[in-house]
């Protein structure tokens, strides 16, 4: 069994910064990608970053690209998201994600607030 375990979210300041992060643990051996979307009130779940194992690709969502930063470690199936420059629209519960062979897996989230 797969689990995520996340960390790092929290209330900032419009301009701040946090750093999230998200570890698997299990049977996590050939996982494809991981990434972050985050979900606001109201909102759908949204794809905010990604990084593909293989080649190192990443992907951001346009409204992130420049502040925020995907990162981790394929041997120890941890992800990392800096966020910088933080926006009050940028609120949200982010969620971790891992692609398996297997199917997916999400994490419990994590809340970020940004205050203006």
């Amino acid at each position: 069994q797969v689990q995520l375990v996340e960390s790092g979210g929290g209330l900032v300041q419009a301009g701040g910064s946090l750093r999230l992060s998200c570890a698997a643990s299990g049977r996590t051996f050939s996982s494809y990608t991981m990434g972050w979307f985050r979900q606001a009130p109201g909102e759908e779940r949204e794809l905010v970053a990604r990084i593909r194992w293989t080649d190192s690709h990443t992907y951001y969502a346009d409204s992130v690209k420049g502040r925020f930063t995907i990162s981790g470690d394929n041997a120890k199936n941890t992800v990392y998201l800096q966020m910088n420059n933080l926006k009050p629209e940028d609120t949200a519960v982010y969620y971790c994600k891992i692609v398996l062979p297997i199917g997916d897996v999400w994490g419990q989230g994590t809340q970020v607030t940004v205050s203006s």
